[in-house]
């Protein structure tokens, strides 16, 4: 089989909070570096901050990296520019044989890997009106129908059902709002996957990162921060699925954080002391290719 070839991305993610008043900064937490693994590697990274302050780099109990900023002084603006260069190696899904799970219900995982997975494995949200429940029943698996081509199914179902919309609001709406709605941004229908699959035993996580999109006429959610969802196979590990665009295992998905829910892989969090009387907040994520990248040795 013919290996396939490594692509070098240039990625700029330029964050820009605007305050009418000056204002004073809290510690703020700055998760926007992807890890170095068997499919991504760091050439470079650089770090702008302004106004500038002290910074200290650390693992979180995921191991995310996490920069810890701390601003210094007063300030009407904090502007937080990461540029990075990094080499995509891409793995492809198939072939592959899988024995275990054979079929998507029950799913069972031995009891060493359920020691470290069932902090994804419960549901962080309460479903009050059913509306969440109602969906899945609408969605069971096939007999004998293989756990990953049911995962497939129901990544397909969500980018079918629930239309992708740029939403500016803070927050992630519950799964079953997405569903009354029937449209979200993709943190919402990611959001909607995990908690969907984690009532079925599956073992999900939320995943923020980056996409990249050298075709933007087919792929929703570039240009900013994105969100897909990370699920735990026997035989396979961590599978990624990003319902917004209907992938699987895409080596245009860029990843940066996971987390049990998705106010833990916020990028950037923190807080200011003082009275802005208003505030205005400017994200651009730009991942492109690098004209002058080197065939892979």
């Amino acid at each position: 089989m013919v290996a396939t070839p490594m692509t070098r991305l240039l990625i700029r993610h330029e964050t820009r909070y605007d305050y009418q008043n000056p204002v004073s900064f809290g510690v703020h937490r700055l998760m926007i570096r992807p890890r170095d693994s068997h499919a991504i590697r760091i050439i470079s990274a650089n770090l702008t901050l302004s106004p500038p302050g002290s910074t200290r780099w650390a693992y979180d109990a995921l191991g995310n990296c996490v920069c810890w900023f701390q601003p210094l002084g007063e300030a009407d603006s904090l502007t937080i520019t990461s540029e990075m260069a990094i080499e995509r190696f891409p793995a492809p899904l198939a072939p592959i044989h899988v024995t275990d799970p054979q079929t998507a219900l029950p799913m069972v995982y031995s009891l060493g890997d359920r020691t470290l997975l069932e902090p994804f494995m419960a549901p962080a949200t309460a479903d009050d009106d059913g509306g969440l429940t109602r969906w899945l029943r609408n969605h069971l698996s096939a007999p004998n129908e293989p756990a990953l081509n049911y995962l497939q199914r129901i990544n397909k179902a969500i980018f079918d059902e629930i239309t992708y919309t740029e939403r500016y609001e803070a927050g992630t709406l519950e799964p079953s709002e997405t569903l009354r709605r029937a449209q979200g941004a993709c943190r919402d229908v990611a959001w909607l996957m995990t908690e969907a699959l984690r009532r079925l035993g599956y073992a999900a996580r939320f995943v923020s990162g980056y996409l990249y999109a050298p075709q933007l006429a087919n792929i929703k959610g570039a240009g900013a921060t994105h969100a897909w969802v990370q699920v735990f196979l026997p035989d396979l590990g961590w599978i990624e699925f990003d319902p917004t665009n209907n992938l699987t295992e895409s080596a245009d998905l860029i990843p940066v954080a996971v987390a049990r829910t998705p106010d833990e892989a916020a990028p950037i969090s923190g807080t200011i002391i003082g009275y802005p009387n208003g505030s205005n907040l400017t994200v651009s994520v730009d991942v492109h290719a690098d004209e002058h990248q080197l065939a892979p040795a």
